[in-house]
């Protein structure tokens, strides 16, 4: 059952981040209370503990790029309600394997809009600056457009690991 959540509930997020760059708490609420009252229903309270272990797991995997601005809202809580539905194991090679397919998405934008090779010399530079003055932070103009990537795609891509991982 929790499986069919998950699964209803990450397609739902995923068409809409990549058509709206969204995922919606009318989503994501309604989906935590299933995956907590299930977990609840069908393991009592260590299924409940592992519902809302999995949930923190998944909140503070991404609390920090949240809070650092590289991370959007919805994808801190998608990631805790996947934590909730599946729990902490699940969670943690989700983010795993998020985290591979996030850098991947990242180069292959990088790449398509050209800006691969701009920031690779950026990333020498500094590295270089680094270096030569023997560990000291040195403060160098580089571009600070970002590119946004729609992160629910690493996620579910995420999941998909995590149940190959798994099983």
């Amino acid at each position: 059952m929790p499986d069919l959540i998950l699964a209803v509930a990450l397609i739902i997020c995923l068409i809409t981040d990549l058509q709206e760059r969204k995922i919606y708490n009318k989503v994501l609420f309604p989906t935590l209370v299933l995956g907590v009252a299930y977990n609840l229903y069908a393991g009592g309270w260590l299924g409940l503990q592992q519902s809302i272990l999995g949930l923190l797991t998944g909140l503070g995997i991404l609390l920090i790029p949240f809070a650092l601005g590289g991370m959007g809202a919805g994808d801190v809580k998608l990631l805790a309600v996947i934590g909730a539905l599946k729990g902490p194991l699940f969670v943690f090679y989700t983010a795993i394997f998020m985290a591979l397919a996030g850098g991947i998405l990242a180069l292959a934008v990088l790449v398509y809009q050209g800006k691969l090779w701009p920031l690779l010399k950026i990333l020498a530079r500094g590295t270089w600056l680094f270096l030569i003055s023997r560990g000291k932070v040195r403060v160098f103009e580089f571009d600070q457009q970002i590119s946004l990537i729609p992160y629910g795609l690493a996620i579910a891509a995420g999941v998909i690991g995590a149940y190959w991982w798994m099983g």
